[in-house]
């Protein structure tokens, strides 16, 4: 269960894999545990992978364009009215965002169904109606947060230890994207998953023109790529993917990660995922221009380019209003973004508030080759002790 589904833990329950833990420094004894090389004698052969998939996980986007009630949730005013009163009583009682205090016992059992498509089917939902410009940020940043503790427990997504991360153009230079993290400019974001077992959007304010959002099913991306291209397909299961960490790393760690972009779950009947996200790797040049680590290779940037295009050719395409929130799991859903142009000042900018959510394996996630599998905030981005922290805005 996730945090706010759980109401026994105790101190020797939430830092056994994290012994050595300050809880000055993470209150709850937890720590993200950030991003790790994968236990490469787990990893499978591309002979290992399924001919096909099939079940809950696999869709196509035609089967959701024309039946927005199959993936759309609008709040409902009782729904509503109960998450108020938890932010109010949350906020009254002074608890810091990055606590875990938000009872819900009549949503609670509706959210634990939706936890279970996101992990086991879809992986994927758009709430409707969330009062983000009666209640400001604050208020919205509770509710949001809290809401995300029925699912998952909130890991770090850069450096800085942010928990609550904001997607907004800061003016930082998109082409330099060996330093530069594209949530925080205007430009196109490809098919990709973050390093967390879901991620949630919340959106504050929309741009003038474009930013919109695209998803695709990793199963439907699959099974056409065995079908029309298995070169490609068995090119993204080899472990010889390198994956920049764009400087936010700890102390004694390699810069970048050798990875695999298609996994098979190290188990009897593994589900398939992927791990997956261009701007980390093509921004390595200052690595392999060195000879330190290969280049990508002509079978690489071709299966990259026909990655991008199969997932755009079989994408669901949507567009988050000012209160929409978006829920996608990161194992079996690719997503993106359009560009966008900004209104022009004294209007507010772009601004979708952004978390990244764990799932243990214990607790229902998806099995993963890495040592930090079980660990409760397994995932994210974690340098050194840098404590959690959630911010009401970008900085």
């Amino acid at each position: 269960m996730a945090p706010a589904l759980t109401s026994n833990d105790t101190a020797s329950d939430v830092t056994v894999t994290k012994s050595h833990v300050s809880r000055n420094i993470f209150p709850d004894g937890i720590k993200t545990s950030g991003q790790h090389p994968p236990i490469y004698e787990e990893l499978r052969a591309y002979e290992d992978f399924p001919e096909s998939i099939d079940g809950p996980t696999l869709w196509k986007s035609e089967d959701y364009r024309e039946n927005p009630e199959r993936w759309i949730h609008p709040f409902s005013q009782e729904e509503i009215e109960e998450i108020s009163i938890a932010a109010d009583n949350f906020r009254a009682a002074g608890i810091p965002l990055t606590g875990d205090n938000f009872p819900l016992p009549r949503l609670s059992s509706f959210l634990a169904s939706i936890r279970n498509e996101l992990l086991n089917g879809k992986g994927f939902i758009l709430f409707k109606g969330f009062p983000v410009e009666a209640w400001g940020n604050q208020k919205s940043a509770i509710a949001y947060m809290g809401l995300g503790t029925y699912l998952g427990y909130f890991v770090s997504q850069n450096g800085k230890g942010h928990v609550l991360g904001h997607v907004k153009d800061l003016g930082e230079d998109a082409k330099r994207i060996d330093k530069v993290r594209i949530y925080r400019t205007n430009a196109r974001q490809y098919f990709h998953a973050d390093p967390s077992d879901i991620v949630g959007l919340l959106c504050i304010a929309r741009a003038l023109e474009g930013g919109e959002s695209d998803i695709t099913s990793v199963h439907n991306v699959y099974n056409t790529l065995r079908a029309e291209r298995p070169d490609v397909l068995k090119t993204l299961t080899e472990p010889n993917w390198y994956f920049d960490r764009k400087g936010e790393v700890s102390r004694g760690e390699e810069p970048y990660i050798r990875d695999s972009v298609f996994y098979l779950e190290p188990k009897e009947g593994g589900r398939v995922y992927c791990k997956w996200d261009p701007y980390y790797v093509r921004s390595l040049e200052r690595f392999s221009s060195k000879g330190i680590i290969p280049p990508l290779s002509p079978a690489q940037i071709e299966a990259a380019d026909v990655l991008e295009a199969t997932c755009k050719r079989l994408s669901l395409h949507m567009i988050l209003e000012i209160g929409d929130i978006q829920f996608v799991s990161n194992a079996q859903v690719l997503h993106a973004r359009t560009a966008y142009t900004d209104h022009a000042p004294p209007a507010p900018r772009r601004h979708l508030m952004r978390l990244w959510l764990a799932t243990p394996e214990s607790e229902g996630g998806w099995c993963l080759p890495f040592h930090d599998r079980d660990e409760k905030k397994r995932g994210g981005i974690q340098v050194d002790d840098t404590p959690p922290v959630a911010h009401l805005d970008a900085d």
